[in-house]
């Protein structure tokens, strides 16, 4: 993948999914088309007619959660705003990294450019410098409940803006005034709404779940994969992939999966051939059942996918500043319960398609059910084989378990009971990092077992793209003919699954 930034103009509210996987990955550049100025001045002026007028609006005039009722005088509106961002910048923890800061930065940036938040052009502007010279502020993991909105890891976003902190900036961290100084770029003074239109919103929630997102997407096919070797491996049946089966069932998700299965595993192999016709009736379930564990997988990735895209353009400041109208209105956008539900359901899925990957992974071990060498090694005894693999994928299935633990059900009011229910959105999507990586440690640990059970099966050879993913292996692990370090075999295939050649097995348009 290149390392040159790639351009994108940033059409207000119009993000694609393939966008923000972009934005995620890679470097890039981000201008804003003239044809939005036009609705960022009017919210600009609706706040400056209020202001104007002296009338007591939240968040412009007034102090914010439980201070709203403290009126602040007109030749302290700038102070406000600006010691709004300072106070809080509270968060605690490590930092997030580069990649999911720029991913941060730019949906902060695609929300506020639509025009309903009161925030100068010239400040989005100098937002919008900042990822285009790889300036990444230095935010903490740790400080946000959901609600209102991601205001600590926001403000340490915004800190960069104002000056303030410290930044990540090729390679090094630097003091904020240091590094735009370094591109040109002076601080900024805000103005009145225009710190808590950066600091309100649910863009960390919303950046960390797709992270989570586009991690699970990879997993899931490289799942699809691996038990798909296992199947071969173990000398399974391709009737349950029937699509008769799937199609009389009517989930969408089960059916497109079933279709991907027969896709990778071709209607019949040199391996199936061998044990045709099969006194076994039927494969155990984690065999047997993948469409529908895998198929309530891709949907459950699938509605997420739909909510985060949302989220991804959508307006969670507030007030809001409805220019057509005229009108200012205080509500709860910023509230992130959508992001932390979505959180919630992808957790289901990660921990069940490392669940059953785990389970496969067993069943290959099991001489009695797949009729392979015992912990699938010659001379078991003097060897152990892939004994304590098969444990450590169970210790990662079994933490996943407690991880899954819905978030979004567990509010603790903030605020001095002003803000008396909270999403635990940030936490709900942020957990999900360990997950993915907790199942992309058991599923590289099916592919080391899945590779090592065709081995048994030579010289009979699996499906093309089986055979593919089998020769990607073993040109940097080889056949375990006897015991060795583990450890660095497991961290090679955990590499091989994060690479591209694995993932681009299975074309897009199947899933």
């Amino acid at each position: 993948m290149s390392n040159l930034p790639q351009s994108i103009t940033l059409t207000p509210g119009t993000l694609s999914i393939e966008t923000l996987r972009t934005v995620y990955e890679q470097p890039v550049t981000i201008k804003l088309p003239p044809d939005c100025h036009q609705a960022i001045n009017n919210s600009v002026q609706v706040v400056a007619d209020v202001i104007a007028s002296n009338e007591t609006v939240y968040g412009i005039n007034t102090g914010f959660g439980l201070l709203a009722n403290t009126r602040i005088p007109h030749d302290q509106l700038e102070i406000l705003q600006n010691r709004l961002v300072l106070s809080h910048a509270a968060g605690t923890g490590e930092l997030l990294d580069e990649k999911l800061v720029r991913l941060i930065m730019v949906l902060k940036l695609n929300s506020l450019a639509r025009g309903y938040s009161g925030i100068r052009l010239e400040v989005l502007e100098i937002m919008a410098a900042l990822i285009n010279h790889g300036i990444h502020p230095c935010i903490p993991s740790q400080g946000s409940v959901g609600a209102s909105g991601d205001l600590a890891p926001l403000a340490h976003m915004s800190m960069a803006l104002l000056g303030e902190g410290n930044v990540h900036h090729l390679g090094v961290t630097k003091p904020a005034r240091d590094a735009l100084t370094s591109v040109s770029l002076s601080p900024v003074k805000l103005a009145p709404k225009e710190g808590l239109a950066l600091l309100n919103g649910t863009q960390v929630s919303t950046a960390l779940a797709l992270q989570a997102l586009f991690e699970a997407e990879d997993l899931f096919k490289a799942a699809l994969l691996t038990g798909s070797l296992s199947l071969e491996a173990t000398l399974g049946s391709r009737k349950p992939f029937d699509s008769r089966i799937h199609a009389v069932r009517g989930q969408q998700g089960q059916i497109d999966t079933a279709e991907i299965y027969r896709y990778i595993l071709e209607p019949e192999t040199e391996i199936s051939r061998s044990h045709q016709p099969c006194s076994k009736v039927q494969d155990p379930y984690s065999l047997r059942c993948q469409p529908q564990v895998m198929g309530a997988c891709l949907t459950q990735l699938r509605h997420c996918c739909n909510i985060l895209l949302t989220e991804a353009n959508a307006v969670s400041d507030n007030p809001l500043v409805l220019y057509e109208q005229g009108d200012i209105l205080s509500g709860g956008n910023f509230h992130a319960e959508p992001v932390a539900m979505a959180a919630d359901n992808m957790a289901l899925a990660i921990a069940e398609i490392g669940a059953l990957s785990e389970r496969r992974m067993a069943l290959l071990m099991d001489s009695q059910l797949s009729g392979l060498p015992a912990f699938l090694v010659k001379n078991g005894g003097i060897n152990s084989g892939f004994m304590i693999a098969q444990v450590t994928a169970a210790a990662l299935a079994s933490e996943n378990k407690m991880l899954a633990h819905p978030a979004c059900v567990d509010s603790l009011p903030t605020s001095a009971n002003q803000e008396d229910h909270v999403s635990m959105a940030t936490h709900a999507a942020r957990r999900l990092q360990a997950m993915n990586n907790n199942t992309r440690g058991i599923v590289a640990i099916e592919l080391l077992a899945g590779c090592q059970g065709i081995d048994f099966r030579k010289p009979l050879k699996t499906s093309n793209i089986l055979e593919q993913a089998y020769k990607a292996v073993r040109r940097v692990v080889a056949f375990y003919d006897k015991d060795r370090f583990f450890a660095p075999d497991i961290e090679t295939a955990q590499q091989l699954l994060i690479s591209d050649p694995l993932i681009t097995l299975i074309p897009k348009e199947l899933l």
